[in-house]
C-alpha cells in the first residue's frame, strides 16, 4: 500500500521504517529542512522503560502548588484564555488518583519495554550508532521521604519483571562515580540496570537515511489540511500541492490534534514545554557515566558521547517556544550542585521543544473513526523511549498483522470510555 507518514521527528520515522520493512510504499512529510529537528532535536537522551510513569498521580496536585514555589522548581503554568489548556489540565487532574495512575502505568511500562526490545533488535539489525549507551539509569532521591515514597513504583517494577537496584549512598557512586563529589547531598536512589541512553536527534536522522532509497521524505512541505469524503482520506493538502495514499498516519506530536479537529476528531493532547542544556564534557572525572535523574527537580542529566545533556521542566503554556532565562536556571542548578565539574554551563547550547502530553501519560497509537487514518502520538517526555515499539505496532495494525503486545488500551478509544 501507499502509506503517507506525517511528521519526521523519531516517531515518524521509526513508522517510516516498519512500514517500509513491511514492504509498504511510504512517503514522509515534514515541514523542517530536515529529520527530527523539534521535539526529537535535543531531548534528554533517555531510553527509559523502568520510568515510564504518568505524571499525574496521587498526590500531584499538592506537588504542583510545592514545585510552582520554588526557586528552581520543576513546573511552570503560564495561563491562557485557551479551552484547550484548561480541558487537559481538568482531565490530568481526574487521573491523579491511585487506581487510575496504577492502570496507566500499567498501560506505558509494557510498551515501553517492548519498545527497548525493538530498538535493540534494530540497532543489531542496521548497525546504527547514535552515541548509545546501555549503563542503565538512576534516579537520585536527596531526601528520606523521596526514597521511602518509591513503594508503589518498585511493585509495579516487580510486577513487570523490570530489573531494579535500591541503592544506598555508596551503591549511588559504585553507579555513578563522579557523585563522590557530592556525596552529603543525597540519601539513596533506584537504579534501573536495563536502560539505556543515546542521542534521538542523531539516531532519527541516521535511520532516516538508512531507508532514504525506499522511503520518500519531503521535508521542507508543511501539511495544511487533511482531506475525506467523510469515511477515507482521499490526499493531505501541503504548502507543495496535494498528496494521495492508501493510508495515513499522524505523528506530528502536539500539533496534531490540530490537524484532527476540523475532522471532528478530538484527542487530548496538549504540548508540555520542555528544556535542555547540551554541555561540551571539559572533565571525564566529573561527568555521569549514563542518566540520573534528578528527582528534587525532576532534571535528567545524561552523558551523550563527549557532552553532557541536562533536560526537565514542564511548562505548560501554549505554543509558545520563547526561550526562558528562568527555565535554564533551573536546569544549570541541578546540573552544576551535582555534575559542576564536568562541564561549564556557560559553554552550553539552550533549547526547548513541545512535549505531546496526555491526560493519562498514555500514547495514543491505533485507528481512528476514519477507515484510512491512523494515529501515532501523544507519546510526551517518552517518545525516545517509546519511538520503536509504536512504529512496529502501527505498522503492524496497518499491515493487519496481530502486535506482539497487546495495544488495544493504547488506542484513542480509551477516551471515549
Amino acid at each position: 500500500m501507499r502509506v503517507v507518514v506525517l511528521g519526521g521527528g523519531v516517531i515518524g520515522v521509526t513508522t517510516a521504517y516498519y512500514l517500509a520493512r513491511a514492504g509498504h510504499q511510504v512517503t514522509v512529510l515534514d515541514r523542517q529542512k530536515g529529520p527530527g529537528l523539534e521535539t526529537s532535536f535535543a531531548n534528554a537522551g533517555e531510553v527509559s522503560p523502568g520510568y515510564s510513569s504518568p505524571w499525574a498521580g496521587p498526590g500531584v496536585p499538592v506537588k504542583a502548588v510545592k514545585w510552582l514555589l520554588m526557586r528552581h522548581g520543576p513546573l511552570a503554568v503560564r495561563p491562557k484564555l485557551d479551552p484547550a489548556m484548561w480541558s487537559w489540565l481538568f482531565k490530568m487532574l481526574r487521573n491523579c488518583t491511585s487506581a487510575r495512575y496504577a492502570v496507566n502505568k500499567a498501560r506505558m511500562v509494557p510498551i515501553a519495554e517492548y519498545s527497548r526490545d525493538c530498538l535493540r533488535d534494530l540497532r543489531s539489525e542496521t548497525g546504527i550508532a547514535y552515541d548509545e549507551r546501555s549503563k542503565g539509569t538512576l534516579q537520585l532521591f536527596r531526601t528520606q521521604q523521596q526514597l521511602d515514597g518509591i513503594g508503589g513504583d518498585v511493585e509495579v517494577l516487580g510486577k513487570f519483571g523490570v530489573p531494579f537496584e535500591v541503592l544506598d549512598p555508596a551503591g549511588c557512586i559504585a553507579a555513578e562515580p563522579a557523585l563522590a563529589h557530592v556525596r552529603g547531598k543525597f540519601v539513596g536512589g533506584l537504579r534501573l540496570p536495563g536502560d539505556e541512553t543515546g542521542d534521538c536527534h542523531m539516531f532519527t536522522g541516521r535511520l532516516a537515511g538508512l531507508v532514504s532509497d525506499t522511503v520518500d521524505f519531503r521535508y521542507g512541505t508543511a501539511v495544511r489540511e487533511i482531506l475525506t469524503d467523510g469515511r477515507r482520506v482521499k490526499a493531505v493538502r501541503t504548502d507543495s500541492g496535494l498528496v494521495e495514499a492508501d493510508v495515513f498516519v499522524v505523528a506530528m506530536g502536539s500539533y496534531s490534534p490540530l490537524l484532527l479537529r476540523p475532522l471532528g476528531i478530538r484527542i487530548p493532547v496538549y504540548p508540555v514545554k520542555g528544556y535542555s542544556l547540551t554541555i561540551p564534557i571539559r572533565d571525564e572525572g566529573g561527568a555521569p557515566v549514563s542518566t540520573v535523574m534528578d528527582e528534587t527537580y525532576k532534571v535528567a542529566i545524561t552523558r551523550l558521547g563527549d557532552r553532557i545533556r541536562v533536560g526537565g521542566t514542564a511548562e505548560i503554556a501554549g505554543y509558545d517556544l520563547a526561550l526562558r532565562g528562568s527555565r535554564r536556571g533551573a536546569l544549570e542548578h541541578s546540573f552544576s550542585d551535582l555534575f559542576g565539574r564536568g562541564g561549564s554551563v556557560g559553554e552550553a547550547t539552550f533549547w526547548t521543544g513541545l512535549r505531546p502530553m496526555t491526560p493519562d501519560g498514555t500514547p495514543i497509537i491505533g485507528g481512528t473513526s476514519i477507515a484510512n487514518l491512523y494515529l501515532n502520538t501523544g507519546h510526551g517526555t517518552l517518545g525516545w523511549t517509546m519511538a520503536c515499539g509504536s512504529g512496529r505496532i502501527i505498522a503492524d495494525i496497518i499491515s493487519g498483522q496481530q502486535p506482539e503486545i497487546d495495544a488495544s488500551e493504547l488506542a484513542m478509544d480509551r477516551y471515549a470510555a
